[in-house]
């Protein structure tokens, strides 16, 4: 029998974001049906599209990505795409929770807190605390 985690993602990242980071991003969030180039092979699935049926957090999963104003400069709107995405993981998934990591962390445009994650029958959450381009060490119980 499977664990199952909450995985939540609430984050800004910068309008300069590249592409192909975004393109991965689309994939994950099940926004892209076409497969990035740069998958991995032993990733068989998108890790954040919305659809588990069986979800084990209520409300079930749900995901977004729009790009947004942020602000105002001189010269007119500051825009950054808003990431938000909750979701149901089983303990096999948390094993590709650092490639999500790497891929967001050095596009974050706030740093600090960007989502957290805890065991679907428990109250302690582990965050991610995005800083200078990468993130704090986190440990995942049972999964290292």
């Amino acid at each position: 029998m499977s664990d199952h985690y909450e995985v939540v993602f609430s984050c800004f990242l910068r309008d300069d974001t590249p592409a192909s980071v975004m393109n991965d991003l689309r994939w994950h969030l099940g926004m892209d049906a076409e497969d990035p180039e740069d998958l991995d092979d032993g990733q068989l699935r998108p890790l954040l599209a919305p659809g588990n049926d069986n979800s084990r957090i209520p409300g079930g999963d749900i995901v977004s990505l729009r790009r947004t104003v942020q602000g105002f400069t001189q010269s007119g709107e500051r825009y950054e795409w808003e990431l938000f995405a909750r979701n149901d993981w089983i303990d096999d998934s948390m094993l590709y929770l650092r490639d999500l990591l790497d891929l967001l962390a050095p596009h974050i445009a706030h740093p600090g807190y960007g989502g957290h994650f805890r065991d679907c029958y428990d109250t302690a959450v582990t965050v991610f605390d995005f800083r200078d381009g990468t993130y704090d060490p986190i440990e995942i119980s049972g999964i290292d």
